[in-house]
C-alpha cells in the first residue's frame, strides 16, 4: 500500500506544470517602465508650489525692471536740467564779457548806420551787392531778426562773389545763434573760418563757435577753439573775450 501511494505521488508530481513549481515573479512598480502615463505625466510637471515659486520670480523681475526704468528716466531728467543750468551760465558769461568788450564797436556801427568792418572788407574792391549787405545789417541794428536772416541767406545767394559774403555768414551764425539755433548757427561760423581764412571775421566766428560748442555740451572743443584764437589772433578783442571766458568757465 505505501509502496503503491509512493508511486502515485511521484507521478502527480511529474504530471503538475513547471509554473507550479517555478518561484512567482513579483513586479517593481516603482520602476519607471510600470508607471502608468498619467503617472509619468505628473511626474514632470511642477508642484502647485514650485509654480507658485516661479510665479512670485518673475513678479519680482517685473518689479525691478519697473524701478530701473524709474531710475533711468530720473537720471535722464537730471541730466536734460543740468544741461540746460550749463546753457544759462555760458550765456550769462558771453553777455557779461561781451558787454564790455564789445560797447565801442556797437557804437561806431550805430553812428555810421552800417558794419563798421563791412567797410574794411570793401577797401580796394568792387561795390558788389554792398547796399544789399547794409539793408540786411540794418535789420540787425533793427532787431528784426527773421527778416535778417532772410536777408544775408537771399545776400549770400544772389552775390557769390562779394568780399562781404564772410561778413553775411558771421551775421547769420550770431543771428541763429540769438534764436538758439545752435545747429545753423555753427554752420554759418564754420563757413567763415574755412571759406574765409583771410577774412578779419574768423577770430570773432572762432570765438562765437567756441561758446557755441560750450553751449552744447563739448567742452573740450569749445576749449580748443577758443585757445586757437588766442594763439593765432593775439591782439584781436575775440583773443581777450576767449580768454575771459576760458578764466571765468574753468574749461
Amino acid at each position: 500500500m505505501k509502496h503503491g501511494l509512493k508511486r502515485l505521488c511521484g507521478a502527480g508530481a511529474l504530471m503538475l506544470p513547471l509554473s507550479v513549481w517555478a518561484a512567482p515573479v513579483v513586479e517593481d512598480l516603482s520602476s519607471s517602465g510600470s508607471r502608468t502615463f498619467y503617472e509619468n505625466t505628473q511626474a514632470r510637471e511642477p508642484t502647485p508650489g514650485a509654480s507658485l515659486q516661479i510665479l512670485n520670480q518673475l513678479q519680482e523681475n517685473q518689479r525691478q525692471i519697473q524701478e530701473l526704468r524709474g531710475q533711468v528716466e530720473e537720471l535722464r531728467y537730471q541730466l536734460e536740467q543740468q544741461r540746460k543750468l550749463a546753457q544759462e551760465r555760458y550765456l550769462e558769461l558771453e553777455e557779461r564779457i561781451a558787454a564790455g568788450v564789445s560797447q565801442a564797436g556797437a557804437a561806431g556801427a550805430t553812428q555810421s548806420g552800417g558794419d563798421p568792418d563791412a567797410a574794411n572788407a570793401m577797401q580796394g574792391s568792387s561795390q558788389d551787392g554792398q547796399q544789399a549787405y547794409q539793408a540786411a545789417f540794418q535789420k540787425v541794428q533793427g532787431r528784426d531778426f527773421d527778416a535778417a536772416i532772410a536777408a544775408f541767406n537771399d545776400f549770400v545767394q544772389q552775390y557769390p562773389n562779394s568780399p562781404l559774403r564772410a561778413n553775411a555768414y558771421y551775421w547769420l551764425g550770431e543771428l541763429y545763434s540769438s534764436r538758439s539755433e545752435l545747429e545753423p548757427a555753427a554752420q554759418a561760423f564754420t563757413t567763415v573760418i574755412d571759406q574765409y581764412p583771410q577774412s578779419n571775421k574768423v577770430p570773432d566766428a572762432l570765438y562765437k563757435l567756441g561758446l557755441l560748442k560750450a553751449r552744447q555740451g563739448q567742452p573740450e572743443a569749445s576749449k580748443q577753439l577758443l585757445t586757437r584764437v588766442r594763439q593765432e589772433y593775439p591782439e584781436s578783442n575775440a583773443a581777450s573775450m576767449a580768454g575771459d571766458f576760458l578764466n571765468q568757465s574753468g574749461l
